[in-house]
């Protein structure tokens, strides 16, 4: 198949189904709640998933099959975060004359290694951003209505924020 990936009906039924295609009736439709983090999770990546899935939770974006593609971003978060701290220390070392490039022993000046780590896990983190509707541009185009089942507490906070 040609062309980007289809777009969950979910994500389509937020946005207010601009392309105004009929939905997908047979989608699967599993119940919304939030996974359980796998054990190999750890670190700054634990924390990122203990962030964003109360965050997906909260837009109805988040099922249990999502455990998979929510630990890749995740671990991805964590390599990205990783590589900027050693790159960030690299520079301090160096006193920030060698962050992105360093010398070889023969004295050549080449690229960091850690910038290409970091390049790669930011690049997979947005691939799976722009899947579960959590970039600025994808955000735009979803819609969300507050949940029917908020409690009383919510409502009073949610109007204070208003105010």
């Amino acid at each position: 198949m040609s062309g980007p990936p289809p777009k969950p009906t979910k994500l389509k039924q937020l946005e207010g189904n601009p392309s105004r295609r009929p939905l997908n009736e047979n989608e699967p439709n599993p119940a919304l709640s939030i996974p359980t983090c796998p054990m190999f999770v750890k670190g700054i990546a634990r924390r990122e998933w203990t962030r964003i899935t109360k965050e997906l939770h909260v837009l109805g974006l988040l099922t249990k099959i999502d455990r998979a593609a929510l630990a890749g971003y995740c671990q991805a978060y964590g390599r990205w975060y990783e590589a900027e701290q050693q790159i960030d220390e690299l520079g301090k070392l160096s006193k920030g004359k060698l962050k992105f490039l360093y010398k070889t022993t023969n004295g050549n000046l080449v690229m960091n290694p850690l910038l290409s780590v970091a390049n790669k896990a930011l690049e997979q983190m947005h691939k799976f951003l722009v899947e579960f509707g959590m970039t600025p541009a994808s955000r735009t185009r979803i819609s969300v209505k507050p949940s029917e089942n908020e409690d009383e507490m919510d409502k009073i906070l949610n109007t204070s924020r208003k105010n």
